[in-house]
């Protein structure tokens, strides 16, 4: 068959995976952190407590087209067809025939998370495309190195880093699979070209005293559990769907690297499963972590059948049953059934709306989780915030502060608060809320400790100096007839939240705008069990205990 059939193929079938994911992606509800990332859109910056910014751009340049599901997913759309185009240039074969280019679709579509990606908006979707523009650029690099290689090289290690923090990996695998590269000036002015255009991002992250790497790298540690480790590979499996994860380890053990780009693939797909397995033991490790896998898994897989008449009869009989099963999941996520539901794709936008039914046209405080505010936005089109406590983390919504906006005005708080709480429910629909008419949260209030501890033992009387200060352009009234607070010690370890009331020797009332006061208190240490805590002091009102301060490391002793 001539090449013009080939490439027309291809194109048709580009279309008709186009078609199906834009189909999907209007039909089928938005997930929680869509919704986030809406949010993101929404208010474009050069960073964000969780991610970098490249997410936040593509659902703007959605929502400049299209509201609803469409205006957070249409540049999700487009972008996973950039993706298997550039991974079709990789492969670069230059006989293909239409069975080759169904082998081609066959195994991208058969990957499960790649699958999603073409109609799930994530910071894992630019991640995909930038790891194959990467691929893509290596490869001529390896060629010629001429200028055009090393700026697409520099544009795409960019576009790695402003997608998602993986990227490191992505650079660093490659690297160390061609070590020959550092000896290269053309691969170092490449980097240095694409340091100069991550400096806003750096500038971000600076200014903002580094949120998403105290986030990843520090907050996430959750120490080991045996659950971590042992739950790992049958996670990768469900990622990658277990008969590809099988078919790349088979030709990875018996096929020999040929070249360095070859290596390369090789030393991203081990890489990345080992390193990630490897960090199974400081925490969970979230299944799609691993993603960026996929683009060299579809390039081997697909080298290696134009080859090995096996395993492309493998693919043929062994995959397309898979891809069946993957179709069907799409088609019953787009429905309305109980299980659905429970994964999270359906039935959120009832409850958004049965919310604002009841809060009608005021903002909506929600505690602890950036998904349900982020949904309301979505659904309602009306404003939500959230404010965390030492029960839950830090967001984005702890660097927008929507709630400063709302002191002493009337709000909705959707959350159980004693006291003062109703619960409303409907049919299945079930949530707590009450309407307050003044609003006082203490979340952005700083204390500092005088003296730092290290150890303590049970019983000990300690003295504390504390400083407090106050960052809003309001005062913080604590005995404030609505939202009154109290001071707490509290002793943190693994999911242990042992907190103590305490008394200043002279009580604070109000802490003035701008104000700065230094109190003290004496405590006795409480009855613990040895072992490390984390310690600090934080103030507490209907919203729980506030991260106030900023906990240091103690160790106490019997």
């Amino acid at each position: 068959m001539s090449a013009r059939y080939q490439k027309n193929l291809l194109f048709v079938l580009l279309f008709v995976w186009f078609l199906v994911n834009l189909l999907q992606s209007i039909f089928t509800e938005i997930l929680s952190d869509e919704a986030y990332y809406g949010l993101y859109g929404k208010y474009l910056e050069w960073g964000y407590f969780d991610h970098p910014p490249m997410v936040a751009l593509l659902v703007k340049i959605s929502s400049l087209f299209f509201k609803g599901n469409l205006g957070i997913r249409l540049m999700t759309v487009l972008l996973q067809i950039a993706t298997l185009l550039f991974t079709w240039k990789i492969i670069d074969d230059k006989q293909p025939d239409s069975d080759k280019v169904y082998s081609f679709f066959i195994i991208a579509a058969s990957i499960c998370m790649f699958s999603a990606y073409g109609f799930v908006t994530t910071p894992d979707v630019p991640l995909l495309f930038f790891t194959s523009f990467f691929l893509y650029s290596y490869k001529k690099f390896l060629v010629d190195q001429k200028w055009l290689s090393v700026i697409l090289l520099s544009l795409s290690m960019a576009g790695l880093v402003y997608s998602k923090y993986q990227a490191v990996l992505v650079v660093g695998f490659v690297v160390l699979s061609n070590i020959k590269l550092l000896k290269s000036y053309k691969f170092w002015i490449s980097g240095l070209c694409a340091l100069i255009l991550l400096t806003p991002h750096i500038w971000w992250q600076i200014a903002n005293d580094y949120p998403s790497f105290k986030y990843h790298l520090v907050d996430r540690s959750e120490g080991f559990k045996w659950v971590y480790l042992l739950e790992y590979l049958p996670n990768q499996m469900a990622v990658f769907n277990p008969l590809i994860l099988g078919a790349v380890v088979y030709v990875i053990v018996k096929n020999k690297i040929k070249d360095l780009f070859t290596r390369a693939l090789y030393f991203l797909i081990i890489g990345f499963i080992a390193f990630f397995w490897l960090t199974a033991f400081r925490g969970h490790v979230e299944p799609h972590w691993t993603i960026a896998c996929s683009i060299p898994m579809i390039i081997l897989l697909y080298n290696n059948s134009t080859v090995n008449p096996k395993m492309f009869r493998f693919l043929r009989k062994a995959l397309l049953p898979s891809l069946f099963i993957i179709f069907a999941i799409r088609i019953l996520i787009i429905s309305n059934l109980a299980v659905v539901k429970y994964l999270g794709f359906a039935g959120k936008k009832e409850k958004a709306e049965y919310i604002e039914s009841v809060a009608k046209d005021l903002p909506v405080l929600f505690l602890g989780s950036f998904s349900n505010p982020s949904l309301y936005s979505f659904f309602t089109g009306k404003e939500a915030m959230a404010i965390n406590s030492l029960y839950s983390r830090k967001t984005q919504f702890d660097i927008w502060q929507f709630e400063k906006k709302y002191n002493n005005k009337p709000v909705f708080v959707c959350d159980y608060g004693e006291g003062s709480s109703k619960t409303y429910e409907k049919g299945r629909l079930k949530f707590f809320g009450y309407e307050t008419d003044s609003l006082q949260t203490i979340n952005r209030i700083g204390i500092k400790i005088k003296p730092r501890l290290k150890i303590l033992h049970n019983g000990d009387s300690i003295d504390l100096s504390l400083t407090f200060n106050n960052p809003y352009d309001f005062d913080i009234n604590f005995n404030h007839r609505k939202f009154p607070v109290q001071i707490y010690i509290a002793f943190l370890k693994d999911e242990e939240f042992n907190l103590y009331p305490v008394e200043l020797k002279e009580p604070i009332h109000i802490i003035r705008s701008g104000e700065t006061l230094i109190g003290t208190i004496t405590t006795v240490v409480p009855d613990l069990p040895d072992g490390k805590y984390y310690f600090g002091i934080c103030l507490q009102n209907l919203f729980g205990p506030a991260i106030n301060d900023s906990f240091s490391e103690i160790k106490i002793i019997k």
